[in-house]
């Protein structure tokens, strides 16, 4: 065999290789695009319900009479903050 095909073979093997590193890859590529989008779905499942509970809460608060909404009110923030703080930072991970 001559140096030509020696060196062409060596060549060849170390693309086949490269190749076959490229399909592992793109496996781990596809894996992590699937846990990222599983990971993804948990965490718009989340933010779903703190967007609910901050709905709720402002229709109780809207629903309460002209007096009996100032009692709500601290109780509300306490809450919106807890919601707010939540869905930043779900959604911080998300980005």
């Amino acid at each position: 065999m001559s140096e030509k095909e020696l060196y062409s073979q060596k060549m060849q093997a170390q693309l086949d290789e490269w190749k076959a590193d490229l399909e592992k890859m793109k496996a781990k590529a596809k894996k992590a695009e699937a846990d990222s989008k599983i990971e993804a779905d948990k965490k718009i499942k989340k933010l779903e319900g703190k967007i609910n509970d901050g709905q709720e809460k402002l229709d109780e608060l809207k629903a309460a009479g002209d007096e009996a909404w100032k009692p709500l009110k601290s109780g509300f923030e306490s809450a919106w903050s807890s919601i707010k703080s939540g869905f930043e930072e779900a959604s911080s991970k998300l980005k």
